[in-house]
């Protein structure tokens, strides 16, 4: 008999804003360090990336302002919320990264926070800020596609 695959991709936050304010050129998934509390709060999905941002330091990659927030029955082993977390990347990935963000205008933003296979990843994305005019042909190009969807519909 067969196995049945099972999708063990447990989104657990959503950064929607960063899809709106940047263009991302390119994305990458990294292992997150987390201690005991904050995986039990990340499972909890008590996590907010909407002000979070990665950066690399002496070959590191780490996840600032990310908000875990403390675990309920954690007591006085209870972390901070928004303290730095180390990335788990490969070193040919962190050169790469490195690179790109040596460019002006560039930034490392998490865009999803999800539970696989027991692990807790951020995807990265290689984010570029998008202008207000940028941001209002996105909207009308949505708005465009979805009527094109709605004609569509009835045929």
């Amino acid at each position: 008999m067969a196995k049945k695959q099972q999708n063990d991709d447990n989104l657990v936050a959503q950064n929607k804003k960063a899809r709106h304010d940047y263009s991302i050129a390119e994305t990458y998934e990294a292992g997150v360090v987390l201690t005991g509390t904050e995986i039990k709060s990340v499972r909890a999905k008590r996590v907010q990336l909407k002000d979070g941002y990665a950066q690399i330091r002496g070959n590191e990659a780490w996840l600032m302002n990310v908000h875990i927030s403390p675990y309920d029955q954690g007591n006085q082993f209870n972390h901070d919320p928004l303290r730095n977390r180390k990335l788990l990347l490969h070193k040919k990935e962190i050169q790469k990264l490195t690179g790109e963000l040596n460019n002006q205008g560039i930034t490392l933003v998490p865009l999803k926070m999800y539970i696989k296979k027991g692990y807790a990843k951020v995807l990265l994305g290689i984010a570029k800020g998008k202008h207000e005019y940028d941001k209002r042909e996105t909207i009308k190009k949505r708005d465009q596609d979805r009527q094109i969807e709605r004609v569509m519909k009835h045929y």
